[in-house]
């Protein structure tokens, strides 16, 4: 089998030529796979003659299978012999002649493009910077003696703003009550705006046992139809009032609700946690920019094919996340809910599919111009680590590893590397510095 190769811009055409006798092969040899399938009288199931068959059903009876055999190994050997070329679509097929000599045919396939890559190296990048002040400690401590804190019941003082309360309301719109308009026994934080707009502050200064009619208006987007911009009265009772205690932060604090011995100490590790956060925040900014720079620096020609390949992913990704988090619901339902559709997701997603699709063919140019490799060593690391989080040794771990998983780890680790190659060859500059360059009269200064 001879073929000729046409290399065009995004894409090959193979153009192959099978003899005649090739051609007779491939269609005894489909004539020896399926004749189990024929029912051929006066013959056992399986063993009736080739002219049998053809004369019964037709002379190209074989033809479909010989030609999807053929054209399998035709494309498999092109394939094997032009190794530089990385098909990113299902080939297109096409017969051109069968004629009494030999069988021609095309094969054209979509390949993955060719990346120009602009400056990776030597890039100036403002620096992003996180740093943590007095301010940020006192903020995450509060939050914290907030959460430590308790409802207390009060019951000689008038609701405030804050305030939990236990109250009974029934709504009514022109003296009618509406569905949904009434509760019993229900809680509600004062301040919280829970509850349509008028309706929390008209509670602050009833007391316990206090009944009161509240005037109120509903917005005029309310989700309800019936309801929007209408005026309502709820007939509210009071039952309860809790405040929220905040407990004091003091050394016997600490030491009930830490591992600390004191207020410093404590003090000091929310600090110690708060500038771990804020430099990885950072360290994962920089990550991006260096990134981004180095992406939007690039130019290729992104066939559609893999957009809509990344396209799919992305769908099958949030079809998947949705059943996770809403106990199993149902792509379809999702978009009947949300009145929109499969068509919609792929429109907005598209601009986000081909930026990944770019970031993903810029990273691999890189790693190809710059011969990146990972260590079996770095293998063996990321292994163990993964390993660790399943509570398993390295080895034994990495014995349970198929081909397929073990790429996938290579393939992490090589990104890896190169991620950290690039941000090591940047330049960062810190935020005043760069404000001080981009503003002519700070600079002067």
């Amino acid at each position: 089998m001879d073929y000729k190769t046409d290399r065009q811009k995004g894409s090959v055409k193979f153009t192959f030529t099978v003899p005649k006798s090739e051609w007779e092969e491939e269609v005894n040899s489909a004539y020896i796979k399926t004749r189990g399938k024929y029912n051929i009288s006066g013959f056992r199931k399986g063993h009736a003659p080739r002219k049998f068959i053809e004369n019964l059903y037709g002379p190209t009876v074989f033809f479909d299978d010989a030609f999807n055999s053929c054209a399998s190994k035709a494309y498999g050997k092109a394939l094997a012999e032009n190794a530089e070329l990385y098909p990113v679509d299902e080939p297109k097929v096409d017969i051109e002649k069968f004629g009494e000599d030999a069988v021609t045919f095309t094969i054209e396939v979509t390949l993955k493009p060719e990346v120009a890559l602009g400056q990776y190296k030597g890039l100036v990048i403002k620096k992003a910077e996180y740093p943590v002040t007095d301010k940020d400690v006192e903020e995450d401590i509060e939050r914290n003696l907030k959460a430590k804190s308790r409802l207390v019941e009060v019951t000689d003082r008038e609701a405030r703003d804050g305030d939990t309360v236990t109250i009974d309301y029934s709504g009514s719109v022109d003296g009618v009550k509406f569905n949904g308009g009434t509760a019993e026994k229900q809680e509600l934080t004062l301040g919280s705006r829970s509850f349509i707009p008028g309706f929390e502050e008209q509670v602050v200064g009833m007391k316990i046992g206090d009944e009161k009619n509240l005037e109120v208006k509903f917005p005029d987007d309310y989700h309800a139809e019936d309801l929007k911009g209408k005026n309502a009265v709820f007939a509210v009772k009071l039952h309860a009032v809790k405040f929220r205690e905040i407990p004091e932060l003091n050394d016997e604090f600490v030491k009930d609700t830490t591992k600390f011995e004191n207020v410093a100490d404590y003090r000091a590790d929310v600090k110690a946690r708060l500038e771990e956060n804020a430099a990885k925040r950072a360290d994962s900014e920089n990550k991006n920019s260096v990134i981004e720079a180095v992406v939007n620096g690039a130019t290729v020609d992104i066939p559609d094919c893999m957009v809509e390949s990344e396209l799919d992913y992305m769908l099958q990704d949030f079809e998947y996340r949705l059943s996770y988090m809403y106990g199993g619901m149902k792509l379809d339902d999702y978009f009947k809910y949300t009145g929109s559709s499969r068509e919609d997701f792929r429109k907005e997603r598209r601009a986000e599919a081909e930026k990944a699709v770019k970031t993903r063919l810029v990273i691999e140019a890189v790693i190809k111009a710059e011969k990146i490799e990972p260590s079996e060593a770095d293998v063996d690391k990321r292994i163990a680590d993964i390993a660790a989080q399943s509570g398993k040794q390295a080895e034994e771990f990495k014995a349970t590893l198929s081909e397929h998983q073990l790429s996938h780890i290579k393939s992490d680790v090589t990104v890896e590397k190169v991620l950290n190659e690039l941000v090591s060859a940047t330049v960062f500059e810190d935020s005043a510095k760069s404000a001080a360059s981009e503003n002519p009269a700070a600079k002067k200064e």
